[in-house]
Order: structure tokens, then sequence, then C-alpha cells
């Protein structure tokens, strides 16, 4: 069993920096992927980055050149960096990992979620 906890995050003025952090136990070296999804009040669930066992990541268009997923180097921690922070990405962030069932992203299925953090961007 998988469990992740998020971190890092809060409320920014737009234009600012946030980092966020998921710690990981229970993966094992099966687990592919992980990535992070966000959900706005009133809107679906959106995913936004995703990176895989060989350091290949992937972005939504919507933050491609501002976010910038990574791990470290025993992958028990998932980051997401965020810079030139928008009102429209504040959001419940979400981190995920390679499960059995759920939303299929970046050739891989997230079947583990996170608890999520919130990030608020005010303009």
């Amino acid at each position: 069993q998988v469990q992740l906890v998020e971190s890092g995050g809060g409320s920014v003025q737009s234009g600012g920096s946030l980092r966020l952090s998921c710690a990981a136990s229970g993966a094992s070296d099966s687990t592919r992927c992980m990535g992070w999804f966000r959900q706005a009040p009133g809107k679906n669930r959106e995913w936004v980055a995703a990176i895989d066992s060989d350091g290949d990541t992937s972005y939504a268009d919507s933050v491609k050149g501002r976010f910038t997923i990574s791990q470290d180097s025993a992958k028990n921690t998932l980051f997401l960096q965020m810079n030139s922070l928008k009102p429209e990405d504040t959001a419940m962030y979400s981190c995920a990992a390679e499960g059995n069932s759920g939303p299929y992203y970046f050739h891989c299925v997230f079947g583990y979620w996170g608890q999520g953090t919130q990030v608020t961007v005010s303009s």
C-alpha cells in the first residue's frame, strides 16, 4: 500500500513561487510513475505533471514552462516547483502514484492519492 503525504502549499501573490513536496512510503520498484494533480472549487480534477522511473517528464499545457516536477534520488519524495504563479493556479494539489485503477496519464494509471495541499494565488 502506497501512502502519500503532501506539504508546501500556502498563499502567494501572482508571480510568486512555491515548492510542493510529497513524501511517499510503501512504493515498490515496480512503481513507474508519480504525478501531481489539482482541483479547483467547482471544477474537475486536472492533471498537472508526471515523472516516470527513467526521469522522463510531462506537463499539462497550462503549466508548461512554469512548473517543474522532480524526485529525489531515492524516489521517496516527489517535488513540484511552481514559478510565475497565476490566480488560475489556485487549487488543491494532490500527489499521485501508479496503481491498479484510476485515471490514465503519461502511460500510467494513477491509483494512489495523497490528501492534498492547498495553493492560493492572489492577484
